[in-house]
């Protein structure tokens, strides 16, 4: 995989960067050793972030081909209130419980150009946050949201957000958000989401999912 490569390359010059350190703070030498005190800390500071990021990518998952990266099954509780069951690729379950009429599912794409692309590296993806919201505007302003996130970047390492911000300076990568549109919440409905290149698509699965999305269109 190679998100999973690239996290290895961040975690090696952590180890790197961290063994370095190690000899300069280590190193018998008392003219220089406050420099090099100060020079190991900031190395072995460095190493720490290089392990930070290398946990980031590593949370992120190729696009090979369209793939289905989640099922939703909703469970209604009470009106408006819905349990939400969702498996992810791995067949890993959260339970989640949305407020509202309606879901959207999101998920963050780091996407390759250029030469890149074209050497077969594929686009990578993390399923972002789940949401809900109400039909009525009025609702919407007065009533608690619900809004849940799968992944946390750690101690505010997003290497998404970094490549987001510096777009204009690195054309050969592109980080955006991909979302299913809004859907309606249903008692035993199930929905699948897959994903390609392109973004979310999320599609009804069973027939009190197929008569939701019918009676709302």
């Amino acid at each position: 995989m190679v998100y999973s490569a690239i996290a290895a390359v961040a975690a090696l010059l952590a180890l790197m960067v961290a063994y370095s350190a190690a000899k300069l703070l280590w190193k018998d030498s008392w003219i220089l050793g406050w420099l090099r005190g100060m020079f190991g800390l900031g190395m072995l500071a460095l190493a720490v972030v290089f392990v930070f990021i290398a946990l980031d990518i590593f949370s992120y998952r190729q696009i090979q081909t369209e793939q289905t990266v989640a099922t939703l099954s909703f469970d209604k509780k009470a009106d408006q209130v819905f349990e939400v069951l969702v498996v992810d690729a791995e067949g890993v379950e959260h339970r989640y419980k949305i407020k509202g009429d309606q879901w959207q599912l999101d998920a963050r794409i780091i996407k390759w150009t250029g030469a890149l692309s074209n050497v077969g590296i594929k686009p990578g993806y993390r399923l972002d946050r789940l949401s809900g919201r109400y039909y009525s505007l009025e609702k919407e302003r007065e009533e608690d949201r619900t809004v849940y996130a799968f992944n946390e970047s750690p101690v505010g390492v997003d290497v998404w957000a970094w490549l987001r911000e510096a777009k204009e300076r690195l054309p050969i990568v592109d980080a955006v958000y991909g979302s299913a549109t809004y859907l309606p919440m249903a008692d035993e409905a199930v929905f699948e989401i897959s994903l390609s290149a392109a973004g979310l698509v999320a599609r009804p699965v069973n027939d009190q999912a197929r008569s939701a999305v019918s009676g709302w269109h």
